[in-house]
């Protein structure tokens, strides 16, 4: 498969210490041209996101992570996200670290905003959420837009990209990142609210623009 340039790839056998965002090849996302594999994006593509419309893939990094599932420490193993378990139409395998944003009535009242963004690993045990030795093999794909973005994945789900900017390009630019990941005392607390509002029947699908079909 051909990949445009100015892209960065990689393999290594250093295991999944640091890795921390992401999407697996296979993993489809809303873009100009409908639902399509993360492992065929390339930069320059338009990509769907939550907040802002149409946005140009500014970054991709594409590494293979080999490693021994059976050495690899349950912390880091990744999270199975079941259908329908975060608004995804399929299952979802993701990063322990890989922010994923949530709609909860309760963030509302906390944050003057329904929405927030939470590491998926503080959702274990919500909505059949759970870890999984990881396969001997990942290929791993990362995209980043000029800003932090946050974009649709199998059909519904919301993943936080963030850009390549770092902390202090924000510092002297005074820019800031328009998501926050919660740490984990707020994310503890809103996540039993979204566990709540699951059970009592509370719609976590997110509407996704036509265009993305």
């Amino acid at each position: 498969m051909n990949y445009r340039a100015a892209e960065i790839s990689g393999a290594f056998d250093g295991g999944l210490e640091a890795a921390s965002h992401g999407l697996m090849a296979g993993t489809r996302v809303a873009t100009m041209m409908g639902w399509r594999g993360v492992e065929s994006l390339a930069k320059g593509d338009m990509v769907l996101t939550f907040d802002n419309g149409m946005k140009e893939i500014t970054d991709i990094r594409r590494v293979t992570i080999c490693l021994d599932a059976e050495q690899t420490e349950p912390a880091l193993w990744p999270v199975i996200v079941p259908a329908d378990a975060l608004g995804n139409k399929e299952q979802l395998t993701l990063l322990p670290d890989q922010g994923v944003m949530l709609e909860c009535e309760a963030a509302s009242d906390l944050y003057g905003d329904p929405f927030a963004v939470v590491v998926v690993r503080a959702l274990e045990n919500v909505n059949g959420i759970h870890r999984a030795p990881p396969k001997t093999r990942i290929e791993l794909i990362s995209i980043s837009f000029k800003d932090d973005q946050v974009i649709y994945a199998e059909g519904g789900a919301l993943i936080l990209c963030p850009s390549t900017t770092t902390t202090l390009d924000r510092l002297i630019d005074g820019t800031f990142s328009e998501y926050e990941v919660l740490g984990a005392g707020e994310a503890e607390q809103l996540v039993a609210c979204f566990e709540l509002e699951s059970q009592n029947g509370t719609d976590i699908g997110y509407p996704v623009m036509a265009a993305a079909g």
